[in-house]
């Protein structure tokens, strides 16, 4: 049985996901909406909406007349794009086992594009948290994020900093991150960036500029991430019309 916080469909969703990835389904064929129904609780309608976003996300496809089965390929999707993940899941989704490196956080005045971005006014400063993610002792990933200071009046500790930064917000500046608007932009690693990621200068990264929003449609967060792409790699479904 399963209960109501966070969503029925959510959770109905997140246990399927993991009983497929488990290889938990003989033949790769998903229980019946009503075996799944009386399994866990629930409606069929929480269950139909459970499996509708399992096939958005490529997880599973539905054939007519005979049921609703695995997408192996699919799988092959470790972490999508348009879901707000800790880069830790990210990690540990492509079998890693990560740690997180917090190297510096510090306040100081935004540069125009981050001031604009999150519509601050010309004396406000902002709270900067550098972090890399490591699998082993090998750097994968290094992000900056930018918060309105004002958002984090209080005292914090080092482990404060190390949490993943949308519990950061919830947990400590009562900001709820309800989605990024995300730019993915693709760099060259400078002499600064190469020294982070253990990598050679100039070699390609993707990397993401990213503004997070809250429930209130106001900016609350200014964050730029990169990524080294022979460790990791991001995949999506592209859909025909």
């Amino acid at each position: 049985m399963i209960k109501r916080s966070p969503s029925l469909t959510d959770q109905a969703k997140a246990h399927i996901k993991e009983q497929i990835v488990n290889n938990q389904y003989e033949g790769g064929r998903i229980p019946s909406e009503s075996d799944l129904a009386n399994e866990l609780g629930v409606s069929r309608t929480t269950i139909r909406d459970a499996l509708s976003r399992l096939e958005i996300e490529g997880s599973v496809f539905r054939r007519q007349g005979s049921g609703t089965f695995v997408n192996e390929p699919g799988l092959q999707i470790k972490s999508r794009l348009d879901e707000i993940w800790s880069y830790e899941a990210i990690l540990q989704a492509h079998g890693y086992t990560p740690s997180t490196v917090l190297l510096d956080v510090h306040e100081k005045q935004p540069n125009e594009l981050v001031r604009k971005s999150l519509n601050l006014a010309a004396d406000d400063s902002v709270t900067v948290i550098q972090k890399i993610f490591v699998e082993d002792d090998e750097p994968v990933i290094f992000t900056e994020n930018q918060i309105p200071t004002r958002l984090c009046a209080g005292s914090f500790t080092k482990d404060d900093f190390r949490l993943p930064v949308f519990q950061f917000l919830e947990t400590l500046c009562r900001q709820r991150l309800n989605y990024y608007l995300s730019e993915i932009v693709p760099v060259s690693a400078d002499k600064r960036l190469a020294k982070i990621l253990g990598i050679s200068q100039r070699k390609p990264l993707i990397s993401f500029e990213e503004t997070g929003y809250n429930d209130e449609n106001e900016p609350v967060l200014w964050a730029r991430s990169f990524f080294r792409d022979d460790l990791l790699r991001f995949r999506l479904i592209r859909w025909g019309v």
